[in-house]
């Protein structure tokens, strides 16, 4: 009977002991992740009842919690909404949260563990919690430049870093929105606006296009061809090339062409520089060709290719392609087949060779506040690879600035100034073409880099948007 009442005890225990650990699990490890959960109505309901913080660019509110006459007590507000929406992100009733709203949301609404000791003091005083305010990077007046150069109806997008921190200066993309028409608390109107935005031609408001969108990059892929090159030892600026027009593709009828627009046909070989310059294919299908597929993906990788980032918001995973065929391997040399990149991931190319080979974690955080100012975290440079060696990124940043001042990119060039640049143009299928340029200036001390696409346009209007816009960017950045 003992035995009985001993084993009964010992199983209570042992199930209260469970519960119990459950609950501080739930209440200590979970909690964060509970409350920012977007299918946690109840926790959204009682951050509507308090005052969430700001989100902040060169010290101004372009989203804050404002007081509102209905039951909700705050209503969030965006201050030049379309400018900054693929960053801000919104923050809805029925519609969850997204971009910085989702990925500082802990902060923003004071529930996040370094804000521990002031629910604390909250707690013991009475006083309302309030949440952190969050000021990013971004530089307004360049902000706001990029946007002006995207034309109203063209899709696109422009990112402006600083090469040695990874700091994001500019991150804007068209079509934009308007993330008011979702924060309001009337659910039928949100779901209205929202059935409206999702009839605009392009646009996603859950995706931000510089970071989450994934589109082919042509030839500024290149870049990591003549990378893969020279550090493989098998190449270097005085190694010839054969530069058919057209190289014909192993297993099949066709053959790649040159780029037909430049002087490619005038050198039956090229060595790396002229091609960069001159944007021809054949040299770097048959540059792959040489070194094999794997030492393309690797060194893909090391400029991030196959990586997701928080930075904090999510960055989608560019892709090399794996297990292809002579082809494939050869059009995905050239930024074809099925290379997809997001445009922070080509200036994260750029900004690599720029920091002498060194990539950086891009950054959109200046510095997080607690309501009371004390300042309680300022993001340090995050160094994520070392993406080629510094005798490379100076070899690959002399041929840039060829390419810029003698090649497919002039239209990028600065009097007194040297710009390291590659331009490219991918043919998508069905559409018009993918027009790119990135690149970095000064070339012997980088200050900015600037990457640009323009989606589903013909030749000649790519060139007008890509090269030109980015010398104005760079100008604006320099004579600041």
């Amino acid at each position: 009977m003992n035995q009985a009442i001993r084993s009964a005890w010992v199983v209570a225990i042992g199930m209260f002991a469970l519960i119990l650990g459950s609950l501080t699990y739930v209440q200590f490890f979970e909690a964060e992740e509970l409350n920012t959960n977007d299918w946690n109505n109840r926790q959204l309901y009682q951050d509507f009842g308090r005052p969430r913080g700001a989100i902040l660019v060169d010290g101004k509110a372009v989203a804050e919690s404002v007081p509102s006459n209905d039951q909700f007590n705050y209503q969030r507000v965006y201050k030049e909404p379309n400018l900054y929406a693929h960053l801000t992100g919104f923050y809805s009733l029925v519609n969850g949260s997204t971009q910085l709203e989702q990925a500082s949301a802990g902060l923003l609404s004071g529930t996040s563990d370094e804000l521990f000791y002031d629910r604390i003091v909250g707690l013991l005083s009475g006083a309302s919690s309030q949440g952190a305010s969050v000021e990013l990077t971004i530089d307004p007046q360049i902000q706001q430049l990029a946007w002006d150069l995207i034309p109203e109806g063209q899709r696109g997008s422009i990112v402006v870093t600083e090469p040695e921190t990874g700091n994001i200066l500019a991150m804007v993309s068209k079509p934009s929105y308007d993330p008011n028409l979702i924060a309001v608390h009337d659910t039928e109107i949100a779901a209205r606006n929202v059935e409206q935005l999702s009839a605009v031609p392009g646009l996603s408001i859950y995706r931000n296009p510089a970071t989450e969108s994934l589109v082919a990059p042509g030839s500024v892929f290149k870049l990591v061809d003549a990378a893969a090159a020279l550090e493989s030892g098998d190449y270097d600026a005085e190694s010839q090339i054969p530069n058919p027009p057209v190289l014909p593709l192993p297993g099949t009828t066709v053959g790649l062409p040159n780029y037909v627009n430049g002087t490619c046909a005038t050198r039956s070989t090229a060595d790396l520089e002229f091609a960069l310059e001159q944007s021809c294919n054949t040299p770097f299908a048959q540059i792959a060709w040489d070194l094999g597929e794997d030492a393309i993906q690797e060194q893909a990788r090391l400029f991030g290719f196959g990586e997701r980032h928080q930075i904090p918001v999510a960055v989608e995973a560019s892709q090399f392609p794996s297990d292809l065929s002579e082809p494939e391997l050869a059009q995905s040399a050239i930024g074809q087949f099925d290379v997809k990149v997001t445009p922070l991931q080509i200036a994260m190319v750029a900004s690599a060779i720029a920091n002498d080979g060194v990539l950086m974690k891009p950054n959109l955080i200046k510095a997080v506040r607690a309501a009371d100012l004390e300042l309680i975290d300022s993001p340090s440079p995050e160094v994520l690879h070392e993406s080629v060696s510094a005798g490379t990124a100076e070899q690959l940043t002399e041929w840039m600035v060829n390419v810029v001042n003698n090649g497919t990119g002039r239209g990028a060039q600065i009097p007194g100034v040297d710009v390291a640049g590659k331009t490219g143009t991918a043919e998508v299928e069905g559409r018009g073409d993918n027009a790119w340029f990135t690149g970095f200036a000064p070339a012997n001390d980088p200050q900015v880099a600037v990457t640009i696409v323009m989606e589903d346009v013909d030749l000649a209007t790519g060139s007008q948007l890509t090269s030109p816009n980015a010398k104005k960017i760079i100008e604006a950045v320099l004579n600041q």
